[in-house]
């Protein structure tokens, strides 16, 4: 895999790494598998596939065919208890109708672009206008509200599942037809890797990513508040009221987004600071420390209760930190648990918000003859 200088335009293809770690505790091995079974139908007649992989330790991973969501993921905390870390819903209804982007692949453009409006060779293109004034995780509908087409493998130590969709031109007002492929990939060194292929023939914004909401504690728990986080970047992207970013590199130092050693998510949650205000929490991409195009520690995450922790690496120049800040105790999700205030967090590696606008930050166009290519790791395991 040919990864790109983060800081240029990137050749098209993302992958993302979960290294799940700590599952294994003298307990014989458990029986690798990957099954299907449907998930149901969508409005438009389309059926869904739920596919299921286990690995050798116990890991297991659940996929639907839907938008390549990520319905469940169980890894064990410190005395050895799986537990599913990440938010959803037990059937296919609610995630047609109100989810807010629960475990999807986002595309094409992960993340906002004022106005839905950008000029690319000299043309103007109009995109779907979904949050307010601007375009948001590729509009209306976008790539976590197609079907993709599945084929699922398994090898001697991994097992997985290769995910297909061909973006039409025009789709929510994108220029160019895009062929996407992404892959995931659960190991028996407890590795679920996700990676992302793209091409396409006209010139085109891309910005691929993954949008799953952890609780290290369990979904459905208590909010995040008291989970510890480290960002390794010491700037972030100030936003304006409808939260697209201003063009500033903004430092973190002496701010609530200084988040350079383990801080709890909450402790400065609700400080007087007019960025905070227009959260309302954390929800701003993070400029990395980088010192290249390889993969680098981005992040880590830890729940002191439980004793999981979560490790992200990217070669992605940026880090979106969500903070669950729009969950409000209306959604119900997995077994009846209401996902209450900030019952979950995003840590979405991506390139900027509004790339196509600000000409000083990363490049995020794809042209005809290139290919995106990006990783990201995130490593699951326990501390003591």
């Amino acid at each position: 895999m040919v990864l790109a200088n983060p800081g240029r335009t990137r050749l098209l293809a993302a992958s993302t790494v979960l290294v799940l770690a700590g599952c294994a505790r003298g307990e014989a091995p458990m029986t690798r598998s990957i099954t299907r079974e449907p998930f149901g139908v969508t409005a438009q007649g389309d059926s869904v596939a739920l596919f299921t992989m286990t690995n050798a330790n116990g890991v297991e991973v659940r996929v639907i065919t839907y938008g390549g969501i990520i319905v469940s993921l169980k890894t064990p905390d410190r005395e050895g208890r799986p537990a599913d870390i990440v938010l959803g819903f037990d059937s296919l209804p609610p995630y047609l109708t109100r989810s807010p982007y629960f475990g999807a692949i986002i595309g094409r453009y992960g993340n906002r672009i004022a106005h839905g409006r950008l000029i690319l060779d000299g043309e103007t293109y109009t995109l779907t206008t979904n949050d307010g004034p601007n375009h948001l995780h590729g509009g209306d509908r976008g790539f976590d509200k197609v079907v993709w087409d599945a084929e699922p493998f398994e090898h001697e130590t991994d097992r997985g599942l290769i995910l297909r969709y061909t973006s039409a031109d025009g789709e929510e007002g994108y220029p160019g037809t895009l062929r996407a492929t992404v892959t995931y990939t659960l190991t028996d060194d407890d590795r679920l890797q996700f990676d992302y292929l793209a091409t396409t023939d006209e010139a085109t914004p891309v910005n691929l990513t993954q949008h799953s909401y952890f609780n290290l504690a369990g979904a459905g728990g208590d909010d995040v508040l008291g989970q510890e986080l480290m960002i390794r970047a010491s700037a972030f992207t100030p936003v304006d009221s409808t939260l697209i970013p201003t063009g500033e590199i903004r430092p973190v130092e002496g701010t609530p987004f200084d988040f350079r050693t383990p801080t709890p998510i909450g402790a400065r949650i609700d400080a007087d600071d007019p960025q905070i205000h227009r959260g309302p929490g954390y929800d701003h991409n993070f400029v990395l420390d980088r010192a290249g195009d390889g993969l680098e520690l981005a992040a880590r995450v830890t729940d002191p209760a439980s004793g999981r922790t979560l490790e992200i690496r990217t070669t992605e120049p940026g880090l979106q930190f969500y903070s669950g800040n729009f969950l409000d105790g209306t959604i119900t999700g997995k077994g009846g648990r209401v996902y209450g205030h900030r019952g979950g967090f995003c840590l979405e590696t991506q390139h900027f918000p509004d790339s196509p606008n600000e000409p000083s930050f990363p490049s995020t166009i794809l042209r005809p003859g290139q290919e995106y290519r990006s990783r990201t790791v995130l490593a699951f395991g326990v501390a003591g």
